[in-house]
Formats: C-alpha cells, sequence, structure tokens
C-alpha cells in the first residue's frame, strides 16, 4: 500500500470513529497512535511521547488556564451584568440601541474570555429576556446574540487562536494582534446592520420608553465607571504585553490576578464562585491539552507519509488549481465540517493536511489563522446543524422555536461573508497590528 492510500485510510478511520460519537481526542490520538505501530512497530510509540514533550515544554500554552480562569471569575461574579445594565442606560434611546449594546457587550465578553460559548450563555440568560421584554423583535434579538458571541473565538484572548499557534506553531502574541481588526471591523458591521434595519423598521428594535429613560446623571456615570471595569482589566493585561515589558504568559497572569481582586473588591468572590471557576478551568484546560496533544501526533504521522507533498501535487499539479482556488476550496470544507463539528474538533482534523499546504503554496500563516477562524464563526450558524443554532435553541426561551433561529441568522452570516471576503482581499487588514507591533 502507498503511503498515499495509508493517510488516506487514516484520515477516513478518524471521521468513522468521530461520527460514532467517541470523544475528539481519543478518536485523533488513537488513530495515530495505532498507525504509528502499525508502520514502525514499537519505534512508533516515540511518535506520540515526543508530542507529549513538545506540549509540556511549550510555555505559552501556560496562558490557556489563566485566560479561562479570568473568562470564568468576571462571567460567575456578575461583573458582566453591569455591562449590560450601563449598555441599557447608555444606548436604549437609540431606536436598536440594546441590541448594539447587545453586540459591544459581546465583544468586551470575548476580550474576557477567548471563548464563544461565554458569550453565548451570557447574551441568552442577561439580554435576550430584557430585549424581548423591551418589544424587541424575536429574530432580530436572536441573530444579534448568535452573531456576536461568535466574537469570541476571535478577538483576543482567543483561545482557538491559541490552539491553532500550537498546531501550526506560530506566535501566539502575533495572531492575536492579527484578530483584533478583523474582530472589530466585523463587530463594527453588525452595529451598522443593526442600526440601518432598527432605522427603516423601528418596530424591530423600538427605543426605551421616556419613563425607562428618567436615570439621574450621577447614576449614569456610576454605571458607566462599573460597566467599564472589564476595560481597565483588559488594558491592565495588554498593554504591558504591546509595549513589551511583559511576556505572554506574565500578562496571561496579570490579567487572571487583576479579575481576582476585582471580584474580590466587588464582593463577589464566594467560596462557590471560586470553587466554580476553578473547577471549570481545570476541566476545559485539561481538554484542550489532550486535544492538542493528539493532534500533534497525528501530524507527525502524516509529514512521516509525506502526505501533505501529495496533496499539493495533486491539486497544483494534476489538477492545476491555482494557489487561491485551493484556497477558497478549503475555506469551504471548513464550512461544511461546521453543520456538524465544533471549532477544536475541526481544526485538528484538518491541520495536518492544511497548514503545511498553506505554508507550502506561499500564503502567510497568521494571516491564514485568521481566515480559519472567521470561517468557523460563519460555520458556527451555518443551517441546518450549526453548533450556534443549537446552542441558542438550548438556551432561548420556548417562544422562540427552530424556525426564528434558522430565519434570524441569514443577514449576519452574509454580514460575516463580506467580512471574510474583505480579510481575503485586504490581507492587511489582519496582518498591519502584527507588522506594527512586532515588525515581523
Amino acid at each position: 500500500m502507498s503511503y498515499e492510500m495509508i493517510a488516506l485510510f487514516m484520515f477516513s478511520s478518524m471521521m468513522l470513529m468521530l461520527l460514532t460519537g467517541q470523544r475528539v481526542f481519543g478518536a485523533i490520538g488513537g488513530v495515530a497512535a495505532i498507525a504509528a505501530l502499525a508502520l514502525w512497530g514499537t519505534g512508533g510509540s516515540d511518535i506520540p511521547f515526543a508530542s507529549a514533550m513538545k506540549l509540556m515544554k511549550w510555555y505559552p500554552l501556560l496562558t490557556l488556564p489563566m485566560f479561562i480562569f479570568m473568562g470564568y471569575v468576571l462571567s460567575e461574579s456578575r461583573i458582566a451584568d453591569d455591562l449590560y445594565k450601563m449598555f441599557h442606560v447608555w444606548m436604549g434611546p437609540v431606536s436598536g440601541g440594546l441590541a448594539i449594546g447587545t453586540i459591544l457587550l459581546m465583544v468586551l465578553v470575548s476580550a474576557m474570555n477567548g471563548l464563544s460559548v461565554a458569550g453565548m450563555a451570557i447574551g441568552a440568560t442577561i439580554a435576550l429576556p430584557e430585549l424581548l421584554r423591551r418589544g424587541y423583535d424575536k429574530r432580530m434579538v436572536t441573530g444579534v446574540i448568535q452573531a456576536g458571541s461568535s466574537l469570541g473565538i476571535l478577538v483576543p484572548p482567543s483561545v482557538v487562536l491559541v490552539l491553532y499557534a500550537m498546531i501550526a506553531r506560530q506566535p501566539v502574541g502575533q495572531l492575536w494582534l492579527a484578530g483584533v481588526l478583523p474582530g472589530l471591523m466585523m463587530a463594527g458591521m453588525f452595529i451598522l446592520y443593526i442600526a440601518i434595519r432598527c432605522r427603516l423598521q423601528p418596530e424591530l428594535g423600538p427605543p426605551l420608553k421616556p419613563e425607562e429613560r428618567n436615570v439621574t446623571r450621577g447614576e449614569k456615570y456610576r454605571l458607566l465607571l462599573s460597566g467599564l471595569l472589564p476595560l481597565v482589566i483588559f488594558a491592565a493585561m495588554m498593554v504591558p504585553f504591546v509595549n513589551g515589558w511583559t511576556s505572554l504568559v506574565e500578562s496571561s497572569a496579570i490579567g487572571a490576578l487583576t479579575a481576582f481582586l476585582a471580584a474580590i473588591v466587588k464582593r463577589r468572590m464566594t467560596w462557590s464562585v471560586f470553587q466554580t471557576c476553578v473547577r471549570n478551568t481545570l476541566g476545559i484546560s485539561c481538554m484542550f491539552m489532550w486535544i492538542i496533544l493528539a493532534a500533534l501526533g497525528f501530524g507527525a504521522i502524516f509529514d512521516g507519509l509525506g502526505a501533505v507533498k501529495a496533496i499539493d501535487n495533486l491539486f497544483t499539479g494534476q489538477l492545476g488549481l491555482s494557489p487561491w482556488m485551493i484556497l477558497i476550496l478549503m475555506q469551504l470544507s471548513f464550512l461544511i465540517m461546521g453543520t456538524f463539528l465544533d471549532d477544536t474538533a475541526m481544526l485538528v482534523i484538518v491541520a495536518p493536511l492544511y497548514v503545511p499546504l498553506v505554508a507550502a503554496l506561499g500564503f502567510d500563516l497568521v494571516w491564514y489563522g485568521v481566515l480559519y477562524t472567521i470561517t468557523t464563526q460563519i460555520a458556527y450558524m451555518t443551517p441546518p446543524f450549526g453548533y450556534n443554532l443549537f446552542l441558542m435553541r438550548a438556551m432561548a426561551p420556548p417562544g422562540i422555536t427552530m424556525r426564528d433561529i434558522y430565519g434570524s441568522i441569514t443577514p449576519f452570516v452574509l454580514v460575516m461573508i463580506c467580512a471574510l471576503a474583505l480579510v481575503m482581499i485586504f490581507p492587511q487588514i489582519a496582518l498591519w497590528l502584527p507588522d506594527y507591533v512586532y515588525g515581523r
């Protein structure tokens, strides 16, 4: 059997294992370990062992539990509630103002957590009931929360970009900076769409009633100061890092410690909250480490088989496709996989193939990391089986049906496709900030 057929058999076996409902790391790592032993005998056990050592020695991985802990502290201590109260007072008098405020809330939550699930949970529990109670269209608000929560995997500190950095062997700091402008651009496009739509159809997002706007100036400024606390935490973490005063790991520790102290000062860090934060941080961190370990082992075997060179020759030599056509086909495959897999599983499955191929085609791997992340965001919300669609259904009240959720997301998916096209056409949208900071 040729090495190309072995690689194809490994890939199909992995997909079959995933379809049976096995855990991602078990399916990928198991196929990799069995293939290594079958190909190289007992010496093949060195491959997963070397991958484990590489993982343990990867110092920037320490940022992962720090940022996850920071996000859980801010979420469980209800500091995110203060953000929405601030937007409610300051943005409520504008048509669609609370929906715009929800997008801004999601941006700030993304900067606190790095996971889209956290944004979805906060949006569905805090923003959704308030928006519906104030007469906002249910399709509009479910679309707003789904689209806004997807920013969590693009805006730093994105946990997904940390995983991509490990697999693609790219600097985490550059990837995070590369996600800043595309993330803010996409949030701005969401806000522009909401503002225009609610201006044309005011019944979709009515402004607050006059009696609800009757808030004293002192109360408004108190809420402003309280709501800006997450920004202070984010600045305390990122400013020293961007200026080169601290390393990435040191900045993540500053962020976690600052969030923890803020919760203590506000008297919201109870023993129960602390236990919940630590337990969830440990669970998610271990899950990601097992997945990274499995991906590294799988990728090492693929490299040894020369599968990437074979695929490169198939696309560019035998089929005669241009690099851009291959890149677009890759993005389309992410959209298809996103209908039944989450972002981590997608990356781990295709990274051994796509990342080396992208480098061989001459594209920038930092830029491609942003493209992958945006495409994953779109795949999250693409019917019929988008990951975020079912999360929204699980968290939404009974009055919101699956049909409402499907209908709500279409305009936001179109906006995200436009954002993806802009980043593909103008790579400097993603690369300008890391080039400026690092002088790459």
